[in-house]
């Protein structure tokens, strides 16, 4: 997809989302006025780029110039919020489990002030559906009574996601899932990514554009996907099963650990920093809690990347059985596992469309029991690849 294709013009602000015309056909008469709402919701499919159309929309809002240029992409105030900067754009990112309600409250005394600059005070929450109940609540108070220059983007991957009261108030705008062909264009224009390579990182992907760019960038990334798609025909022992599970998990948590270490070791600098700690120096009274608190959102941080990283492995094995339902009912275009189909077409013979649906059902089974239920990562995939054991031959 071109940057044309993709709804604008080469440089401006809807020129890198993905597969989102209709999207775009939307929020671009709104910056002018028509159809404009105090509060949005974003909604669609982890990697269709939801917080990525709020920022454009925002940045559009924001920009300098006004009609059908809105959203140029040059001015100053289109550059700043691109780049995460500008003064009046709030963006909420959390790698945590949820959203509690002190972060809200700071939201909606943002909200209540006036903006900077001469257009509007945006908030953008990335991850409306990790707002905890009180959290929820505080966040529809302000929706339900909004400043006249405060505009609200949430985003979550399903309506169903946030409450139905703070839905009710919002726009709602539900994003398509990218095709693989435009996702490959992507690569090739803005990564330099060969071809062939962004191909099989768009099907490998399934549509999510930051783990297609990660395929496209890292091979370390690409054999942990391969490692995970060849495990259905390996599993034909309870031995390999629980050394699958545990391979999975181990990998996860070095995975989540190489992402958060530096990060961690950063903040806590940070902190030190601004209580005027040295090495062997006094340390303020405020230093000990503060620097507890700050181990305690690490750990939960830490804990929610391996589940992450985790999710985005079980998507990986459900998409060998979903292309080995395919085979099985002749279905028309590409599989996602198009590199080893020789071991789908396998898979497909040795089994039925039947148990691989229910094979399906079991690895969302052991997704909500970590994510919904807190069940410990080891025992959930221990559970699941048990359940995926390659039946004995008669």
């Amino acid at each position: 997809m071109t940057a044309v294709a993709a709804g604008g013009r080469v440089g401006d602000v809807w020129a890198d989302l993905v597969g989102q015309q209709r999207a775009v056909d939307v929020l671009r008469p709104a910056t002018a006025g028509k159809g404009m709402s105090h509060a949005w919701l974003f909604t669609g499919p982890p990697g269709s780029g939801r917080s990525n159309v709020a920022l454009a929309f925002a940045a559009a809002l924001q920009c300098e110039r006004r009609g059908d240029e809105a959203g140029c992409g040059q001015c100053h105030e289109c550059h700043t919020a691109l780049a995460g900067s500008h003064a009046d754009i709030g963006l909420v990112r959390t790698a945590k489990l949820s959203i509690g309600v002190d972060e809200v409250r700071d939201l909606v005394r943002r909200s209540a002030l006036a903006p900077a600059g001469r257009r509007w005070q945006i908030i953008i929450v990335e991850d409306a559906d990790r707002l905890t109940e009180q959290a929820a609540n505080a966040l529809l108070k302000a929706i339900e009574e909004p400043t006249d220059r405060t505009v609200w983007m949430l985003c979550a991957p399903t309506v169903e996601d946030v409450l139905p009261t703070i839905r009710s108030r919002c726009r709602q705008l539900t994003l398509a899932t990218p095709t693989a062909a435009a996702v490959a264009e992507f690569l090739v224009r803005s990564d330099g990514v060969s071809p062939a390579l962004a191909a099989y990182a768009a099907r490998a992907s399934q549509g999510h554009i930051g783990r297609a760019r990660a395929l496209a960038r890292d091979e370390a990334t690409r054999n942990r996907r391969r490692e995970i798609v060849s495990l259905p025909l390996r599993l034909t022992s309870l031995g390999a099963c629980m050394q699958a599970a545990t391979n999975l998990a181990e990998v996860a948590k070095e995975e989540a650990e190489a992402i958060t270490s530096e990060l961690d070791d950063r903040e806590k600098v940070d902190l030190a920093t601004t209580y005027g700690v040295v090495e062997r120096g006094r340390r303020p009274r405020e230093y000990a809690p503060a620097l507890s608190a700050l181990d305690k959102s690490q750990k939960t941080r830490a804990k929610r990347r391996v589940l992450d990283v985790v999710d985005r492995g079980l998507m990986d094995l459900t998409s060998v059985y979903r292309d080995a339902i395919a085979v099985a009912a002749r279905a028309p275009g590409s599989l996602v596992n198009e590199e080893i189909r020789g071991d789908i077409e396998e898979l497909a013979r040795t089994s039925t469309p039947e148990l691989n649906l229910r094979r399906i059902g079991w690895i969302f089974e052991a997704r909500e029991q970590m994510l919904e239920f807190n069940v410990p990562v080891a025992l959930a995939l221990e559970a699941m690849m048990v359940a995926l054991k390659v039946p004995e031959r008669s």
